[in-house]
């Protein structure tokens, strides 16, 4: 029996996802800001990572501008996740 999966149930502004847009590549993400204490409990850090479609943004690439849910950020990486059909995309804030 052949598994199909539909990431749309997954990508939805219904739930967590927001709306990604690079250029003319419109999507909905969901994105993660977790805080992360450094430099030996000094400094508090927040690490942007988001989660997309790799169907809707597939020339995605370090340095790409992009927004998220209004917010200006620049690509740090993209990574293709599992068997590729999710990308996780890690972010600087602007």
């Amino acid at each position: 029996m052949a598994f199909t999966e539909d990431l749309d149930v997954f990508f939805s502004t219904a739930g967590f996802g927001v709306s990604v847009t690079k250029g003319d590549d419109t999507g909905v993400g969901i994105l993660d800001m977790p805080n992360e204490i450094v430099a030996d409990g000094v400094v508090l850090t927040t690490d942007y990572k988001l989660l997309v479609k790799t169907a809707d943004f597939t020339s995605i690439t370090r340095g790409d501008a992009i927004t998220v849910d209004g917010t200006d950020y620049t690509v740090r990486e993209p990574m293709l996740m599992d068997d590729g059909k999710i990308t996780q995309i890690f972010l600087m804030r602007d």
